[in-house]
């Protein structure tokens, strides 16, 4: 595959971007050296290899839920800006 001018056109507009005439030649160089790359990794012979799903082996390595300190509901409201016996008061942002 060729990349030429109208591709980097219809990128730029699928994108939503603008480049100049020399971001368009620059992206053309870089995007056909891409694709080379690829055509070349293509030339391997992976029969056999199994795709890599991850990185290691680990999955889902998680450490346990330990409650590190409780707070009285005096302790968590102490420094509250505006409250009343139990609750934090916040500002209405929610308009009928």
């Amino acid at each position: 595959m060729e990349i030429n001018e109208a591709i980097i056109d219809k990128l730029a507009k699928l994108s939503k971007l603008e480049f100049s005439f020399d971001e368009k030649k620059e992206l053309q160089v870089d995007l056909q050296n891409m694709l080379q790359f690829v055509n070349k990794l293509n030339e391997l012979d992976t029969t056999g290899v199994e795709p890599l799903l991850h990185i290691t082996s680990n999955t889902n390595v998680l450490r346990e839920d330990i409650v590190k300190q409780d707070f009285t509901k005096e302790e968590a409201l102490k420094n509250a800006a505006v409250k009343d016996a139990s609750f934090f008061k916040v500002p209405k942002v929610i308009k009928k």
